[in-house]
C-alpha cells in the first residue's frame, strides 16, 4: 500500500507500446458539418469495431495488428484509411453524401421495433443470465492497472519529479479521453471460481496473484473475480456505490430511447444491434449499445459508457464492454470484459485511469464437485494458495490468456526502480501521517497528532502525546500509551494498552489495557473524542461534564468467520465524581456525597454481518460493509464485591442496522436498537443516551439533545435516513449544474427508568427520565463541494428543558461517490 500512496500523491501534484493500436476520432457529414451517430467502424480484415455516439465520436483499442480503418454508414460513401500499428492516432473524418435514386416510401405510425426485442430480453433473462444457473465453475483471469492522467511538460519540470524522470518514458495516450497517461501499477490474478445457486455460496481459489512491488495474500482478494464486478441483465448496476439503469432493464424504456440499427452474423449467430441514450439529463443511465442473439435473445456483446452529466463525484467516464459466447449449445456465459474508469483526483483534468481486463476459460456448467465443496456459512469464500505469490515468469506466461504487451511487462521493471530513489520513503512518510494521524519513526508510531492539543473548561489547554509500536516492530502484537496535561486541572493522565493477534482472517485477537483519564460519558463511538482538536473547534456548547475515570480490563474477541464473531469483555472501572457530575445520595438522614463509584463488568457482545467485507490491516481493519442487516447483541453483568465493586445488574442490547436501496429513489438506512438495565445500577452505568454538543454532525446520535440529558434503563430507538441521490434536485436547473443530493432524516428515544430506590443516586442538575418520546427531523444536502453535507435540524420534544436547542444548522465531511 506504500507504493500506491506514493503514486497517489504523484496523482494529485501532477509507453509507447508497440503491441497496442490505440485510434481516437469524430465522424462528420462533409456537406453539413455536422457530427453523425450510429457510424460503423471497423478494422479491415477483422471482427474488430464500433459504432460512433449520439456526438460522432468512437474509440478504439486493439492488440490486432490491423492496418486499415474503414468507415461506413448508409447514403454516404465509405471512408478508408492506412493506420499505424501499434500507436495511438486521431482522425477528424468527414464522409461525402452518396447520390442514389430512391423509389417512394412510405412510413407508417408503430411501435419501435426495438422495443418487442426489449421485451423477448426480460422475457429470456431467467434463462440467459448466467448468475441465475444452478452450478458452474471456470478459470478466470484478471488485470487491473492504474495509470496517472494528464501527464504534460509542465508535470515533467516540477522539482518533485526530479530524481523520477525515467518515468516519463512510458507515457501513451488513451483512445478513450484523449488524455495522455503514465501506467504506475499492474496486478493480476488467476483463479478457478465456483457458483452455486441454492443455497447461494461462491467460491475463488487465487492460484497465482502478481502485484508491482508487492507480496500480500490480503490484497490478492481485491483483484479477483468477486470485486469490481456486476451483471448487465440486473435491473440496476452498481457503480462505485451509484445505482445505475442498466439499458436491459425492465423499466428501461422509462430512461432511454432505443434505436434498432442493424442485424447480421456475429460469428455465426444472426443478432440485431440496438442502440441507446438517455431520455434525461443527469439520470443515473448510459450510452452506448448491445448485440442480442435473435433466437435466445442472450447478450451477445454490449459497449456502454457512463453519460456525461451524471451526478457522482470524483468519476469523469466510466466504459464496460463484455463478450459473451455460447456453453454447450444453449446458455451463454462471460468470455471477456474491459472496464474503464476516469476517476477525478481534485477537478475534471487531473486524476487516474483505472483498468480491469476479465477473461473466462475451462466453463463447466454443473460441475461434479465434493459433498462439501462450499463453505456451509459463508456465502464468499476465498482462498489464496501458499504458492500463488510466488510464481514464475515462464509459469505465468503459460497460464495467461493473453500475452501482457511490451508496455505492461515494463511497468514491474519501472515499480522496483522507483522504489529505490531515496526521495520515495520521504514522501510515503509524509503522506502516511497525513492520512493515518501517525508520524512512524520505526518501531514507533507517534500520534495521533490531532489529539496533541485541545481545550475545554475542565482541564483547560490540553496536551498529550501518544505512541504505539509499528508493524517494524512486530506484526502480532502491539503496545500503546499516552500522557495527557491539562493547565486548568493541573493534573497528569496516562493510559497503556497491548494487543496481540493471533489471525488476521478471521480475526482473532486480546487486549488489555489500563488508563487514568478524563471521559465524556453519553457519547457515540463515532463521535470526536473530548481530547479531538476538531471537538474543540466545532464545539457548540462548553463541555462541562467530563468526569476522571480508572479503568482497566481486556477482551478477547473471536470471529468465526468473516461477518460473524464474538468478543468477551472484562473491566473494573472507577468513575469520580465533579463539580458538575456529583455523585450525592441520601443515607438515611442526609444527603452524602460520594467521591466515586466503581463497578466489575463481564460482557459478551455478538455481532453478525452477513457477506461482510473488509480492507485488512495487521492489527486494524476497515469494513466495506454489507447489502444485508448488520446485528449487534451485547449482554453485560455487573458483578458485585470483586475489586470494589458494590453493584449487581444485568444489561441486554440489541441493535441492527440496515441501508435497503429504493433505486431509482436512493436508499433508506434505519437503524433499531433496544435495552434494558436489570437490577440497581447508579445512572452512569444505565443508558446514557447519546448526545451532541457539536456543529459536527452525527449519524449515531441524538444531534440536538445535551450531555447528561436523558438517561433510561429500558429504551427503544429508531432513526432513518433516506438519500434521494439528487432525484429532486436533477430536475431544478440550478441544482442540477450544483450535483447537489437531497437527504432526510428522523430519529426517536422511547425510553423508561424502573426500579428506583432511595439509594440511587441523584440525578445531577440538567438530567431527567424520559416521559414522552424525544423526537429530531432534519433535511439535509450533500455533496456540497463534493465533500460536504449540510444538515438543518429540528428538536421536536422537550423544548422546555433548561439549554434545549429547538434548531441548528450541522455539517459533516464525506466521502461519497
Amino acid at each position: 500500500m506504500r507504493l500506491l500512496t506514493f503514486f497517489i500523491f504523484l496523482g494529485t501534484s501532477f509507453l509507447a507500446n508497440a503491441q497496442v493500436t490505440r485510434i481516437r476520432g469524430t465522424v462528420f457529414d462533409k456537406e453539413t458539418k455536422e457530427p453523425l451517430p450510429f457510424v460503423n467502424i471497423s478494422l479491415e480484415g477483422t471482427t474488430i469495431g464500433t459504432i460512433t455516439g449520439f456526438d460522432g465520436q468512437f474509440f478504439l483499442e486493439t492488440r490486432t495488428p490491423a492496418k486499415v480503418l474503414v468507415v461506413s454508414y448508409l447514403g454516404y460513401l465509405t471512408w478508408k484509411s492506412a493506420i499505424q500499428v501499434g500507436s495511438f492516432q486521431e482522425f477528424e473524418i468527414f464522409l461525402e453524401p452518396e447520390t442514389i435514386a430512391l423509389d417512394e416510401v412510405v412510413v407508417k405510425p408503430g411501435e419501435n421495433p426495438a422495443f418487442r426485442i426489449l421485451r423477448e430480453i426480460n422475457k429470456n433473462k431467467k434463462r440467459n443470465d448466467p448468475t441465475r444457473q444452478t452450478l458452474y465453475q471456470y478459470e478466470v483471469y484478471n488485470k487491473m492497472e492504474l495509470d496517472i492522467n494528464n501527464v504534460t511538460e509542465e508535470y515533467k519540470k516540477q522539482k518533485v519529479f526530479k530524481q523520477f524522470q525515467f518515468i516519463f518514458d512510458y507515457v501513451d495516450t488513451s483512445a478513450i479521453t484523449g488524455k495522455t497517461f503514465l501506467p504506475i501499477f499492474i496486478t493480476e490474478t488467476m483463479s478457478d471460481y465456483y457458483f452455486q445457486k441454492e443455497p447461494k455460496r461462491q467460491k475463488e481459489i487465487i492460484k497465482a496473484n502478481k502485484i508491482s512491488g508487492m507480496e500480500d495474500d490480503v490484497i490478492s482478494e481485491f483483484t479477483g473475480k468477486m470485486y469490481l464486478d456486476f451483471n448487465i441483465y440486473d435491473n440496476f448496476v452498481p457503480i462505485m456505490g451509484l445505482e445505475m439503469v442498466s439499458p436491459v432493464s425492465s423499466i428501461g424504456q422509462l430512461y432511454y430511447k432505443y434505436y434498432l440499427l442493424d442485424s447480421t452474423f456475429r460469428g455465426n449467430h444472426w443478432c440485431y444491434q440496438i442502440s441507446f441514450q438517455p431520455k434525461r439529463k443527469q439520470e443515473p443511465v448510459f450510452t452506448g449499445y448491445f448485440w442480442v442473439h435473435d433466437t435466445t435473445y442472450a447478450i451477445e456483446n454490449y459497449k456502454i459508457r457512463m453519460a456525461d452529466d451524471v451526478n457522482i463525484n470524483f468519476v469523469n467516464d466510466f466504459v464496460a464492454e463484455q463478450t459473451y459466447m455460447l456453453v454447450d449449445d444453449s446458455i451463454w456465459f462471460p468470455q471477456k470484459q474491459e472496464l474503464f474508469i476516469d476517476f477525478a483526483v481534485t477537478n475534471k483534468e487531473y486524476g487516474f485511469f483505472g483498468r480491469k481486463t476479465t477473461s473466462f476459460n475451462n466453463i463447466i456448467i454443473n460441475p461434479k464437485l465434493p459433498e462439501n465443496f462450499f463453505s456451509p456459512t459463508m456465502y464468499e469464500e476465498y482462498i489464496t494458495l501458499d504458492s500463488a505469490l510466488y510464481k514464475k515468469p515462464e509459469e505465468w506466461q503459460k497460464m495467461r490468456h493473453e500475452e501482457l504487451t511490451q508496455r505492461e511487462n515494463d511497468i514491474y521493471q519501472m515499480v522496483d526502480s522507483i522504489q529505490e530513489v531515496p526521495l520515495y520513503n520521504n514522501i510515503i512518510n509524509f503522506i502516511n501521517t497525513l492520512v493515518t494521524g501517525y508520524w512512524v519513526k520505526d518501531p514507533i508510531e507517534i500520534g495521533p497528532y490531532y489529539t496533541l492539543y485541545s481545550y475545554n473548561v475542565i482541564e483547560g489547554h490540553r496536551f498529550k502525546f501518544s505512541a504505539r509500536t509499528s508493524n517494524a516492530f512486530s506484526t502480532k502484537y502491539m503496545f500503546n500509551g499516552h500522557l495527557a496535561y491539562g493547565t486548568r486541572d493541573k493534573k497528569l493522565k496516562y493510559g497503556l494498552g497491548a494487543i496481540y493477534m493471533f489471525n488476521t482472517s478471521p480475526r482473532q485477537c486480546a487486549n488489555i489495557y489500563y488508563f487514568h483519564d478524563n471521559e465524556q460519558l453519553g457519547i457515540t463511538d463515532y463521535a470526536f473524542l473530548s481530547d479531538n482538536i476538531l471537538s474543540t473547534i466545532f464545539a457548540r456548547k462548553q463541555n462541562d461534564k467530563l468526569t476522571t475515570v480508572d479503568e482497566y480490563g481486556g477482551y478477547y474477541e473471536h470471529e468465526w468467520f468473516l461477518g460473524f464473531s464474538n468478543k468477551l469483555n472484562v473491566r473494573n472501572k472507577q468513575i469520580f465524581g465533579s463539580e458538575t457530575v456529583s455523585f450525592k445520595k441520601w443515607d438515611g438522614t442526609d444527603t452524602v456525597t460520594v467521591n466515586k463509584i466503581t463497578t466489575s463488568e463481564i460482557s459478551l457482545n455478538t455481532r453478525f454481518a452477513y457477506n461482510e467485507k473488509f480492507i485488512m490491516g495487521k492489527f486494524e481493519r476497515v469494513s466495506l460493509g454489507t447489502h444485508y442487516p448488520v446485528f449487534n447483541l451485547g449482554m453485560t453483568i455487573g458483578v458485585p464485591h470483586i475489586l470494589g465493586s458494590d453493584y449487581e445488574y444485568y444489561k441486554l442490547h440489541l441493535s441492527m442496522e440496515h441501508t435497503v436501496p429504493l433505486s431509482p429513489f436512493g436508499n433508506l438506512r434505519y437503524i433499531i436498537d433496544v435495552g434494558k438495565v436489570f437490577g440497581q445500577a447508579p445512572f452512569p452505568f444505565q443508558q446514557l443516551h447519546e448526545g451532541n454538543q457539536t456543529y459536527a454532525y452525527d449519524d449515531y446520535a441524538f444531534n440536538l439533545m445535551n450531555y447528561y440529558e436523558f438517561v433510561s434503563s429500558e429504551f427503544a430507538t429508531l432513526m432513518l435516513e433516506h438519500h434521494f441521490n439528487g432525484f429532486f434536485l436533477n430536475r431544478i436547473p440550478l441544482f442540477r449544474k450544483l450535483k447537489w443530493r437531497e437527504v432526510v432524516t428522523s430519529k426517536v428515544l422511547f425510553g423508561d427508568f424502573t426500579q428506583r430506590t432511595s439509594e440511587d443516586l441523584f440525578f445531577p442538575a440538567g438530567l431527567s427520565v424520559l416521559n414522552k418520546p424525544y423526537m429530531e427531523a432534519g433535511v439535509g444536502v450533500e455533496n456540497v463541494f463534493k465533500f460536504f453535507r449540510i444538515d438543518a435540524v429540528w428538536r421536536l420534544s422537550y423544548l422546555d428543558n433548561k439549554n434545549a436547542l429547538p434548531f441548528s444548522i450541522l455539517a459533516k465531511m464525506q466521502f461519497r461517490f
